[in-house]
């Protein structure tokens, strides 16, 4: 197993035997449960599934019921499916803690939802420069000016940068250094930023590249 599932708590700063300080993000990593497992003989793939942070029956429909009841658990909010080499080696209702996973030194990859923005302009969206402040320029210091469409082609090529809808998108951040692990809280401290708010459910797993 190299993934688990954790709720991001924020973010603080320690302290290195050097007395340099290291910006970190706590989150709450686990424990996770495996409340499927997956064989290549008889769903054509070898995969386990994981579910993090209970809830109660009452606010569970029948059939989310009646799936975590076959693997023998309480429901959970959050479920995703990890691949993995040997499924036998897992067994339903088992825990997994943030330290049957990950150790200090190694790396990761963080996924999570980034904040939602709203609507936003091109120079918030997109970093654009804007129209000059002056020389005549009218209340057009922060459109994004000509968008090149004339009688040719006579239309908007998709893709071009526009104001719209900005944030609430999937992001992953890779090679992010583990800082610390506390077994007994279930907390995992990574070096830097990772996408999400506050209280966000987000996905880390083992780095895929760490040498490059």
């Amino acid at each position: 197993m190299n993934t688990i599932i954790g709720e991001k708590l924020g973010m603080t700063q320690i302290f290195d035997d050097e007395n340099r300080a290291i910006p970190v993000t706590a989150v709450k990593a686990g424990p996770v449960v495996v409340t499927q497992i997956k064989r290549l003989e008889t769903d054509g793939y070898s995969a386990v599934q994981i579910a993090f942070k209970e809830m109660s029956t009452e606010k569970a429909n029948r059939p989310i019921n009646g799936h975590f009841a076959k693997a023998g658990v309480v429901p959970h909010r959050h479920v995703i499916e990890v691949r993995v080499d040997d499924p036998d080696a897992y067994e339903l209702g088992q825990t997994i803690s943030v330290a049957d996973v990950f150790e200090v030194g190694r790396q990761a990859d963080v996924t999570g939802i980034t904040k939602g923005k709203g609507f936003a302009g091109v120079m918030k969206r997109y970093n654009f420069k804007g129209q000059g402040a002056s020389h005549g320029t009218h209340k057009a210091h922060r459109a994004p000016g000509s968008i090149g469409a004339c009688a040719t082609p006579a239309r908007v090529f998709k893709g071009k940068r526009l104001p719209g809808r900005m944030g609430g998108d999937q992001r992953t951040i890779m090679n992010l250094e583990i800082i610390q692990v506390d077994a007994e809280r279930n907390l995992l401290l990574l070096r830097g930023a990772i996408p999400g708010s506050k209280g966000s459910v987000i996905v880390v797993r083992e780095a895929v590249k760490v040498n490059g």
